[in-house]
C-alpha cells in the first residue's frame, strides 16, 4: 500500500510534475488570499509560482492560469485602491 503519489521524474532525475503540481496549487491559494489581505507581498508570489508550474509543465495548467490571473488581480485591486484613496497603502 503506498500512501503517497508515485514521484515523476524529467531526465535531470528531479521531480517535475508533483513540485510543479504543489506550486499552481499555491499560486492560486496565495493568488485568492492576496484579494483580501496582503495583495502587495501575495500577488508578486503567486505570479512567480505559477510562472514557475507553468515552465516546469505542470499537469494542473488551469490552475497555475488562475493563481496567475488572481496575482495581477492582486497588483490591480492595490493600484485601484491606492489611487482611490490618494495614499501608498489602503484599508476598508
Amino acid at each position: 500500500m503506498q500512501l503517497t503519489a508515485p514521484v515523476t521524474t524529467r531526465d535531470s532525475g528531479r521531480p517535475a510534475t508533483r513540485d510543479a503540481d504543489g506550486m499552481a496549487v499555491a499560486s492560486f491559494i496565495l493568488g485568492l488570499l492576496g484579494l483580501l489581505v496582503l495583495n502587495v507581498f501575495l500577488g508578486p508570489i503567486a505570479i512567480v509560482l505559477a510562472a514557475v508550474a507553468l515552465w516546469r509543465g505542470t499537469t494542473r495548467r488551469g490552475r497555475a492560469l488562475l493563481g496567475l490571473t488572481l496575482g495581477v488581480a492582486d497588483l490591480a485591486v492595490l493600484a485601484i485602491a491606492m489611487a482611490v484613496s490618494h495614499t501608498l497603502s489602503w484599508s476598508l
